[in-house]
């Protein structure tokens, strides 16, 4: 499948992506994430030294010390120093504080700083996050639980001050409902209270004990005796004022306080006088039961908490759906992050989503067809370099490496003897295997030494040391991959292949200009110059398992090899005639 760039908006997929970052960060592998300097280290390398900082076995700025030093490294000699060896050469701590602090920080039994201790760090917290997974609950029931708080929080708030509200609200319309009666009783009790008419004063109270809420009335004669009374009992007896009278209230000629009877009933008693031209004739009072108004409160709440049940069910309900709406996808992208981890570029997410999960799909899809692409590259291309030198390319493609650039290099040229003859009387299927056996052996040395692959030109091969990658040594690297390559050829010579045994090279150093050339159309990463011209020449000069090289080459290397002088040679292109040395031997094969 060919994919193009989606129509998507990825700076919301940025922001998504950040989101789901803040959830997830605390099961990363790596801790680092802000440091604009550590950016393009190795996050173990910075994992590591995070370990190392927390349990005081160096400072942060030992360890910034440590990165910049193997960093320079890297890019002049082409050597990637391990971390831990480092620090210890730099005598920031001994091998047992590092293996010791490591151990105690990721739970782990690494031995010494020869163990693979990436590795080892890398299981412990993949198991650690597995066996973490099953310890939290699932999206799912988190949403539950946050809509139960939610709701159950909501609604106990609006229900405390809803009910508060209706209790504050049902006592005045009580007190309201009182006077009314109160108004009634003064009204109609004047006559009667003067012409001392009883049966007419309990006809009154008989018509007040009808109403919902009202416990009792009574009236008074102006010498506090009862004259009518709900309780014909105490009808003719001296009323007692009541002592355990609380919230005491007047308003106007209105009086009203609570308390409680003896059977434990919360009552609301209101009185006011009976006037007749300015003459007190005596006083009404009513009581109405306040159990009345808890009744109300309560029913109220047994509506609202079924209510608030029926609520809250459809609420888990809602949650667990938007739960497994959320984790379906979240596990797809889970399993496709674990497949990409695998090298398994070819996986796509399937969701037919129109939302912001369906935009990260597809996004997805197209980070991992561009993994799949970067990784065919890296893959194709890191077997003509050696591995410094891709890993130096791939961490910033945008480098000088790319342009043309001058730098001292050595090149070094193969070449077949009799290639042509040997072609003629030999079946192309042989001469194949027999090409691809002689090139696999020269790439290998190459390799090997630091160098890498330039090309292969008919039965030539052009290799290159010193670019891009700087390299002092990279003379020495070139004689030693020659040595060894001719060292190869000649046993699988001795094996079958006669024509492996029948290759010579030159070896000549100087500058060059590496670089991209090309079009628009094709384009390929090479070097040009007369340094290369001329070890072109000196592979002509060599013979069947020679190494010829040039007199720059043996100035650089005349500490290790052991030559054999030639006549000053004329080669094409050049005027004058130039030095040349046939290696015979290298004296250090360290």
């Amino acid at each position: 499948m060919k994919f193009k760039n989606p129509d998507v908006d990825f700076s919301k997929i940025t922001h998504y992506l950040s989101t789901i970052k803040a959830f997830v960060s605390p099961y990363l592998p790596w801790k680092k994430e802000d440091a604009d300097d550590d950016k393009d280290q190795n996050p173990y390398v910075l994992l590591f030294g995070d370990a190392l900082i927390a349990e005081n076995v160096i400072t942060e700025n030992q360890l910034k010390n440590a990165l910049a030093i193997q960093t320079q490294r890297l890019k002049q000699e082409g050597k990637n120093i391990r971390m831990g060896e480092l620090i210890v050469s730099l005598g920031y701590a001994t091998e047992d504080q590092i293996i010791n602090g490591i151990n105690r920080y990721y739970k782990i039994s690494a031995k010494s700083l020869s163990d693979n201790i990436d590795e080892l760090i890398t299981k412990s917290r993949i198991s650690y996050r597995g066996k973490k997974s099953y310890l939290h609950p699932p999206i799912m029931v988190k949403l539950a639980i946050a809509v139960l708080f939610i709701v159950g929080l909501t609604i106990m708030t609006l229900s405390y001050f809803v009910l508060d509200r209706e209790k504050g609200r049902l006592y005045q319309q009580t007190i309201k409902m009182g006077k009314i009666n109160l108004s009634y009783f003064t009204n109609n009790a004047k006559v009667p209270l003067i012409n001392d008419n009883i049966l007419r004063l309990n006809t009154l109270i008989k018509e007040s004990a009808s109403v919902e809420g009202v416990s009792y009335a009574f009236i008074l004669d102006k010498k506090g005796m009862i004259k009518a009374h709900t309780d014909f009992n105490k009808i003719g007896t001296k009323f007692a004022p009541l002592e355990n009278a609380r919230d005491m209230s007047q308003e106007g000629d209105l009086t009203y306080y609570r308390y409680t009877d003896a059977a434990g009933s919360e009552i609301l008693n209101l009185s006011r006088p009976i006037t007749f031209k300015d003459k007190h004739l005596g006083e009404v009072n009513i009581g109405i039961s306040l159990d009345f108004i808890q009744k109300q409160i309560q029913n109220e709440k047994s509506f609202i908490i079924f209510l608030s049940f029926f609520i809250i069910i459809l609420g888990i309900g809602m949650s667990i759906v938007l739960g497994i709406n959320f984790s379906k996808p979240i596990d797809k992208l889970v399993t496709a992050t674990q497949e990409i981890a695998k090298g398994n570029f070819d996986h796509q997410v399937r969701m037919r989503r129109q939302d912001e999960f369906g935009n990260l799909a597809l996004a997805f899809n197209f980070m991992s067809h561009e993994l799949k692409m970067k990784s065919l590259l890296q893959d194709t291309f890191g077997r003509y370099v050696s591995p410094a030198i891709l890993k130096m390319i791939m961490a910033d493609p945008s480098k000088t490496w790319l342009k043309g650039t001058r730098n001292e290099a050595s090149i070094l040229f193969t070449d077949i003897r009799g290639f042509t003859s040997y072609s003629e009387s030999r079946e192309p299927e042989k001469i194949v295997e027999s090409l691809n056996e002689y090139f696999a052996i020269a790439t290998k040395s190459i390799l090997d030494n630091g160098g890498y692959v330039d090309k292969f030109i008919g039965d030539a091969v052009l290799g290159v040391f010193g670019v891009p990658l700087p390299q002092a040594d990279h003379a020495e690297r070139a004689v030693r991959a020659a040595v060894e390559m001719q060292r190869t050829l000649h046993e699988a010579g001795n094996n079958g292949n006669e024509l492996v045994s029948q290759v010579g090279i030159g070896i000549n150093s100087g500058v060059v200009v590496s670089g991209n050339l090309g079009s628009q159309v094709k384009m390929e990463y090479s070097i040009i110059g007369d340094s290369v011209n001329v070890a072109s020449r000196l592979n002509s000069l060599a013979g069947s398992g020679e190494v010829i090289i040039s007199k720059s080459v043996y100035e650089l290397t005349s500490d290790i090899v052991t030559v054999e002088a030639l006549p000053p040679q004329k080669v094409k292109g050049k005027s004058q005639l130039i030095e040349c040395f046939r290696v015979t031997s290298i004296r250090s094969e360290d």
